[in-house]
Formats: structure tokens, sequence, C-alpha cells
């Protein structure tokens, strides 16, 4: 490579990341929410998580013919939590735990006390590569209004990717998108997901977290598989 082409490229990196940086800090205090802080999600804050919580008569999602017949299927047993995998979106967000949000200009971190979960969301104009899909997939985001947007794909399929007991799966195509705001003390959130392989149309939440403590610090969760997984053991099985 030549010495020209060689700098070229140099000043053409370095264009970009002037342009995200002054991208970013362009953006006013007003556009910019205060979402810093741990935050609490417990029982006292929401209803308590259940068959109908947070999916209820409105909400609930219209599943396909595939999405039923895998529910047909399902049995408690099968949850992949029982071997400590962590759950995702759209379920994390609505477990009653804690959840740590820090804010930096290129990223906002939500840190979940379930699971021992780590969310990235990337605010610098990224895009997803081939080899970004996980569990908990690849986000981005933006400052719009007063309100943190964000965007989540490449997703694993995950057998219990919708929730954790209704026994509805999740896809690569789950795509689920997220509105975080302030009103007054409490943490806002309307979460929507859409996967075109099991459900037919998208569905929606809204549900919020309250500061904790002063003095409050996330937890361990330290799930053992051995303890996890005993404790179904003697479930009955449609299949015995």
């Amino acid at each position: 490579m030549k010495v020209s082409e060689k700098l070229a490229g140099g000043v053409l990196l370095f264009s970009t990341c002037i342009y995200n940086a002054s991208s970013i800090s362009a953006q006013n205090d007003e556009t910019i929410p205060d979402l810093s802080g741990i935050w609490d999600g417990g029982f006292s804050v929401r209803p308590v998580n259940g068959v109908d919580v947070p999916w209820g008569e409105d909400n609930f999602p219209k599943l396909n013919a595939r999405a039923l017949a895998y529910q047909e299927v399902w049995e408690e047993t099968m949850a992949p939590k029982y071997d400590c995998q962590p759950a995702s979106s759209p379920a994390i967000q609505y477990d009653p735990y804690a959840m740590q949000v820090t804010q930096w200009p290129d990223r906002v971190l939500f840190r979940y006390e379930k699971d021992d979960q780590l969310r990235t969301v990337w605010l610098d104009g990224r895009e997803p590569k081939a080899t970004d899909f996980s569990l908990q997939g690849f986000s981005v985001g933006h400052y719009e209004d007063g309100s943190l947007y964000v965007t989540t794909t490449h997703f694993v399929f995950d057998i219990a990717g919708f929730d954790d007991y209704n026994g509805i799966p999740s896809s690569a195509q789950k795509v689920v998108t997220e509105r975080y705001w302030r009103e007054g003390e409490e943490l806002k959130l309307t979460l929507t997901v859409a996967d075109p392989m099991f459900l037919q149309e998208p569905t929606s939440y809204t549900t919020r977290w309250l500061p904790s403590g002063p003095d409050y610090r996330l937890q361990p969760y330290d799930c053992d598989p051995e303890a996890s997984r005993t404790s179904v053991r003697f479930y009955p099985s449609k299949y015995d």
C-alpha cells in the first residue's frame, strides 16, 4: 500500500470519529434524559410476575401456527432458566429485580441484577456484524425529545425467548424496540417486540422503575445449575 493511500485511510477514519463524536455532543441537555442510577423493579413497584404480567388480554401476542406448535410441546422442565441460561428481551426488563443504568457519551450500559446480565446500547452509529448474534442481541440507540430509543437485533434462537413461563420461543428475526424516559422520579419504559417467525404482529408493554435506596448495590445472582435443575427434577412430564 502506498504512503498516500495509508494517509487517506487515516484521514477518513479520523474524520469519521470526529463526525460521530460531534453528532453525540451536539445533542443538548434537554434531549438527553438523566437515566443513570440503580433502579428498583421489585414487587413493591409493579405487579408480580405471572402468566398475565406484563402480558394480558389487551396485549398478549397473537401467535402463528409455528409458535402454537412449539407451545403445544412445551413443558416447564424445558425452560433454560433451570440450567442458568439468562433471560433476554422482552422478559429480563420486567423481571422483579434491580437494574443499573450508566450513561457514557458513546453508549448506555444496562446491568441487570437478574442473571448478572450486561447490555450495551451503542450511540455512535455503529452497525452489527454477522458475528454479533448473541442471547441479548446487538443494541443501538439515540436520544430524542428527552427519551432514549433503543433497537435490538441479532438475537439467537431461544426456546423460551419471549418469556420463561408461556412456552413461546423467539428467533433470530426478533426485533425489540424500547423507549426510556423520566416522569418525575419514575423511569418509564415502553417495549415492543416483533418476531415474524412466531408472532403475527408486534406487541408491547409499558412498565416503570423507582430509584433504589442510596446505599443499595446490585446483588450477585449466583445461579447454581445443579440446584436450579434439582428444583424441577420431580415435575411430572407429559412425555413420561
